[in-house]
């Protein structure tokens, strides 16, 4: 089967990334005990290792409704296991080789609806590219002060992944085939 295949790919120091116990206690209080903290303490490891490319995911942002109690939960699971795995790849010399990107697929509107939630957005939304190389400390776009209209900048996803992809050394114009 394919994951039989995938396996095999694996490495035995690859294997090991996935033992977390071979980390600190504190240090996996700080990425956050969850699913999403755990997941980016395994992305550190698989990085270390070499892994070329990781996905993390914390599902649930879909807040048609109720979104302010939705939204309290991942915010602070995001907030713990980001800023933690940004700074424990700093501490190892890590961040500089390794690039982030934090996205969605939606803008979420900025008007609260009838359920108490917000609907999608597609005109406006944001993502943050952290590390490779990226300049941080900038923010690049603005909408209007109710969020409805995109002032400056506006960047489209193609833009957005060509932008990804110079981060990591991939030319955007080139076109490959399989």
């Amino acid at each position: 089967t394919i994951y039989e295949s995938a396996v095999e790919l694996l490495t035995r120091e690859t294997v090991a990334a996935f033992d977390l116990s071979q980390e600190p206690e504190d240090l996996r209080r700080a990425y956050g005990k969850g699913l999403f903290g755990q997941g980016c303490l395994l992305a550190r490891r698989l990085i270390e290792r070499g892994t070329a490319f990781v996905e993390v995911t914390l599902d649930g942002w879909d807040t048609h409704a109720d979104n302010f109690g939705r939204l309290a939960p991942l915010t602070q699971q995001l907030d713990s296991g980001w800023a933690t795995l940004m700074s424990d790849l700093e501490q190892r010399g890590l961040l500089e080789d390794t690039t982030i990107l934090w996205m969605g697929e939606f803008g979420r509107t900025p008007q609260i609806n009838g359920a108490a939630g917000r609907d999608h957005f597609p005109r406006a939304w944001s993502c943050v590219l952290a590390g490779g190389g990226v300049a941080g400390g900038q923010a690049y776009g603005k909408t209007s002060d109710d969020g409805t209209r995109i002032l400056e900048n506006a960047v489209d996803c193609p833009s957005m992944l060509a932008t990804l992809c110079a981060a990591l050394g991939v030319d955007p114009s080139r076109v490959a085939m399989s």
